[in-house]
């Protein structure tokens, strides 16, 4: 048998053990309500997906693209951001399109570091945020994230303590999967320290628009300085609903930016020319349909968390994010988040996310993705209470 090295440095992946027992029950028949997968249910709006189709239609636009984006698209991302935060960027060293946020973490990963490179990574956190560094031969130190801890005083004590000194901080707010967000202020901390202590941040705004209750998640670009010390990224998947078209951008310093565009040179050819077409009316167009995304998601919210308060299972309810994160009930916490997971899918027929798949600290938490609709969020609740 051969060794794969960077295969053999990657975990087995916890998520894919209710996966897996999800399948099977489905093949035996089971109605299962399914709040496993972050993956958007509703349709990509009806105008983006036209200018799919018109641009699909000429040859042209059939051929190899440009693996850092066609610079109309890089021009609607710096639009954007100025709509959105009123913050200039440079659409030729500032900005680049992305295979999706992941693609282009995991890219980022690869480009800037290596064996002997130390990164933060905040724990409980999306895999990748993890993954994509063990991958690249870095070591992960993790920080604590969790509602009882302050996360940028654990973040300057554990750098402070550990050597060689980290390289890079990644972090996400509004955050996936603890729902955790932060003002303003939080970042002006984050980036002085970085410029104080020559650190690289990598910040996924992937849920920036799905933010409920008069809150506004804010970009770390708007932080003066920010663009010396990291870079941003977005993606097209949940604002818009477009999940399969794998379609994001990383912005801000121009090195970061570069390294990146110089790696994706030598392993894509970039995102089919239509969908970037395509993302450029989404980005330019109407944003009644972003409106119309976060609605949903806070109806299914308000469903989800009163029903299960009703029951007995207290939760409060998320600022923004499409996930409700739980924390387990008390007489069930003993038994970890897997065993809970199978306990909610034999029993309730619902699928939801063990908690302990996101990292540490996230045993006592299961999450649950806002992807089913009103009925059957009051369907899973009347199972979950038989359990209760």
């Amino acid at each position: 048998m051969h060794k794969f090295q960077r295969i053999e440095r990657l975990p087995p992946y916890i998520l894919s053990v209710v996966t897996d027992l999800k399948v099977k029950a489905r093949q035996r028949g089971d109605d299962i309500i399914d709040f496993g997968m972050g993956n958007p249910d509703q349709p990509t709006p009806p105008h983006i997906v036209e200018k799919l189709l018109e641009s699909a239609q000429k040859p042209q636009n059939h051929r190899y693209s440009s693996s850092r984006g066609i610079k109309k698209l890089r021009l609607a991302i710096t639009d954007w951001y100025k709509r959105n935060y009123n913050v200039n960027l440079d659409c030729e060293t500032e900005a680049i399109v992305t295979i999706g946020s992941k693609e282009g973490l995991s890219h980022l990963a690869l480009a800037i570091c290596g064996p002997g490179d130390t990164v933060l990574v905040p724990s409980p956190t999306y895999a990748i945020h993890t993954y994509a560094f063990i991958i690249a031969g870095a070591d992960v130190v993790t920080v604590p994230l969790t509602k009882n801890n302050d996360f940028f005083e654990d973040l300057k004590n554990i750098f402070k303590r550990h050597w060689p000194k980290p390289k890079v901080i990644i972090m996400s707010f509004p955050h996936n999967p603890t729902t955790a967000c932060v003002e303003l202020q939080f970042f002006e901390k984050v980036v002085a320290f970085a410029q104080e202590h020559n650190l690289i941040v990598i910040h996924d705004l992937a849920y920036a628009d799905i933010v409920f209750d008069g809150y506004k998640a804010p970009s770390m670009m708007q932080v003066p300085g920010a663009r010396d010390v990291g870079v941003e990224f977005f993606t097209l998947s949940k604002s818009y609903n477009m999940p399969g078209w794998r379609v994001g951008f990383c912005v801000g310093n121009k090195e970061i930016i570069n390294v990146l565009q110089k790696l994706k040179g030598y392993l894509d050819y970039g995102v089919f020319q239509p969908i970037q077409i395509a993302s450029i009316i989404a980005l330019n167009g109407p944003q009644n349909c972003v409106e119309e995304v976060r609605n949903t998601y806070k109806v299914r919210r308000d469903v989800l968390v009163e029903g299960l308060n009703r029951i007995g299972w207290e939760i409060e309810k998320p600022k923004a994010t499409m996930f409700v994160w739980a924390e387990i009930p008390e007489q069930f916490r003993r038994v970890g988040s897997i065993e809970f997971s199978k306990l909610l899918l034999d029993k309730a027929k619902v699928a939801v996310s063990p908690g302990i798949g996101f990292g540490e600290g996230g045993d006592d938490f299961v999450r649950f993705a806002l992807v089913e609709n009103e009925h059957r969020i009051r369907q899973a609740i009347r199972g979950i209470k038989e359990i209760l």
